[in-house]
């Protein structure tokens, strides 16, 4: 029985780890800020403009999010787009309740945005 819970816990902190390190790069973070906050799944095309960044970039960064579980992707046509994946345990919570209380003066432009090209996807 204790080798079971101290593999469950070598398990859980191997979650962590990688939640850690995926939160750890600027741009990372800015994307799942934007998804926390927007509440609607992007396309990398989307991602691009909003960050400013090159294609590739954006489609390793999601990749690595993705790897961490803390995105999922989701096809719709010739489109992907990428959603938060459901909360399943109280330290994705708290994770994600961290990442919503950041301020939000330093993402402004990005959200704005990141609104204004869902709203021309909207129409």
């Amino acid at each position: 029985m204790r080798i079971n819970a101290y593999v469950y816990c070598i398990e859980k902190m191997d979650e962590c780890i990688k939640v850690f390190k995926a939160l750890s790069d600027t741009k990372r973070l800015k994307i799942i800020w934007l998804l926390i906050n927007i509440d609607k799944k992007i396309c990398v095309s989307e991602v691009v403009e909003v960050l400013n960044e090159y294609q590739y970039n954006v489609s390793r960064r999601l990749k690595i999010l993705k790897e961490a579980n803390l995105i999922s992707e989701v096809g719709d046509g010739k489109w992907v787009y990428y959603n938060l994946t459901p909360i399943t345990s109280e330290f994705r919570h708290l994770v994600q309740e961290a990442i919503k209380a950041m301020p939000t003066k330093q993402m402004e432009k990005e959200i704005n945005k990141c609104k204004s090209l869902l709203a021309k996807r909207d129409n």
